[in-house]
């Protein structure tokens, strides 16, 4: 019976990995550059992001996801010109995922704020151990019996369209191509990896005090079969030598989320606890980590110790 309700869920987790191939995170609002690869360089600054989540905390090879990304603006090009890289590490159950890819965007100046399109390609590394899966009947050929593997190219491409520094909307798509990996030498297994919408937006609130706004944003994400959203506000202080935030998120039948987080010296910290309302109880939640580190790259500014050379006036 042990073994019949492990194989069960260990089906039923691949089958949530892939039905919605790319992990879900809290902090999605602090990532933006992994959710659209228009958003690379735009901020005029390098910007390094990591972020971990261990899904479903107390259970058997619950979910968990590493990811990193780093952007910045090309400013050898032009300001307009963004550039980034990121590698993410998906496991769940006996499968595990793995993406690096690099990207880029270019920014237009329109209508008093900036027209964003991005591209990015990326190589998938899909691995199932099926040396670890203890089913009742042995030799079933559905089942690999040991650790295969597989290799694919990936595109993803975004828009965004961002008005100062008040509101933002973006569309994304992941897998373009509808990549199928096949495992194993012998290529008898495939994972089949769906096209995966993404639609974002965000709006922020100033108050009177300067030091005191309220961010909101929202993400759609959907295969064209199952959706999710997520809704986040945060409410932030930001202080002559305190910077602290702290706030909800709430995806529609599937969980309500507390956010807490500072920021100093251009690192950020932030902390998610995630809470599923489908009943599996408060202390089988997810927990996210999320770090970042920001700085100005803007070579071409005004200063004292500027010069110029009469070879290119």
């Amino acid at each position: 019976m042990k073994r019949l309700l492990w194989l069960v869920v260990s089906v039923l987790m691949a089958v949530q990995a892939y039905a919605q191939y790319d992990a879900a995170f809290t902090n999605y609002w602090a990532l933006q550059s992994y959710f659209n690869p228009a958003s690379s360089g735009l901020d005029g600054q390098l910007s390094i992001q990591g972020a971990y989540s261990m899904q479903m905390a107390g259970f058997d090879n619950a979910p968990s996801t590493m990811l990193a990304t780093a952007d910045l603006p090309l400013f050898f090009l032009s300001p307009r010109h963004g550039a980034g890289v990121g590698f993410m590490n998906d496991k769940i159950g006996l499968f595990s995922n793995k993406k690096l890819y690099i990207q880029y965007a270019y920014h237009q100046p329109l209508w008093g704020g900036s027209l964003s399109i991005g591209a990015r390609v990326g190589f998938l590394n899909e691995t199932f151990d099926g040396s670890k899966l203890d089913v009742i009947e042995s030799g079933d050929p559905a089942f690999a019996t040991s650790q295969v593997n597989g290799t694919g190219i990936d595109v993803d491409a975004g828009l965004r369209y961002t008005y100062k520094k008040r509101w933002y909307v973006g569309l994304s798509s992941m897998h373009l191509t509808g990549p199928t990996i096949k495992l194993g030498d012998d290529k008898t297994h495939q994972v089949e990896v769906s096209r995966l919408y993404y639609l974002t937006g965000g709006y922020n609130v100033r108050f009177r005090k300067p030091e005191y706004a309220l961010y909101t944003s929202a993400i759609l994400r959907t295969d064209l079969q199952a959706w999710r959203g997520d809704i986040t506000a945060r409410l932030a202080y930001d202080g002559e030598k305190i910077h602290l935030y702290g706030g909800v998120s709430y995806s529609p039948t599937v969980s309500v989320a507390v956010l807490l987080g500072t920021k100093f010296h251009g690192i950020q910290i932030g902390y998610s606890y995630e809470v599923y309302t489908g009943g599996i109880g408060a202390l089988h939640g997810s927990h996210e980590l999320v770090l970042g580190y920001q700085t100005d790259l803007n070579l071409f500014k005004k200063g004292k110790n500027l010069h110029k050379s009469v070879r290119i006036l």
